[in-house]
C-alpha cells in the first residue's frame, strides 16, 4: 500500500492546486490528514484513515515515478476514478463521525 507522509501530501496539494480533479483530491487528502492528526495519535500512526485513502493516494502518485510526481498537466485521472477513490473515505467518515470536508471537482 502506498503511503503519503505530510510532506508528500503538502507537495502534491501545492503542485496540483489548479488541476480540476487532482486539486480537489489533494485537498480532500489534506483534510483527512489534518482531521486524523487532531483526533488520534496522528496520520502516520492510525492505519484506518490511511487504508481508506489508499486508492486516493494511488491516484495522486500512481507508481511514484517522475512522470506522475512532477507532471502538472496530468490527463490520466478521471472524475469517475476520483469518485471511486472517495467511496472508502466516505465510509470511514461516516463510521467515525469525522467532520473533514470532501471536495468535489468543479
Amino acid at each position: 500500500m502506498r503511503f503519503m507522509n505530510r510532506w508528500d501530501v503538502e507537495r502534491a496539494e501545492a503542485q496540483y492546486s489548479e488541476h480540476p480533479i487532482l486539486g480537489p483530491a489533494t485537498r480532500t487528502l489534506r483534510n483527512l490528514m489534518h482531521w486524523t492528526d487532531q483526533n488520534s495519535d496522528g496520520w502516520a500512526y492510525w492505519p484506518k484513515p490511511t487504508r481508506a485513502a489508499a486508492r486516493l493516494m494511488e491516484m495522486i502518485e500512481r507508481d511514484g515515478t517522475s512522470q506522475y510526481r512532477f507532471d502538472e498537466d496530468r490527463d490520466d485521472v478521471t472524475a469517475a476514478e476520483y469518485a471511486a477513490a472517495l467511496r472508502p473515505i466516505k465510509s470511514f467518515r461516516t463510521r467515525h463521525g469525522a467532520t473533514f470536508e470532501i471536495e468535489n471537482p468543479a
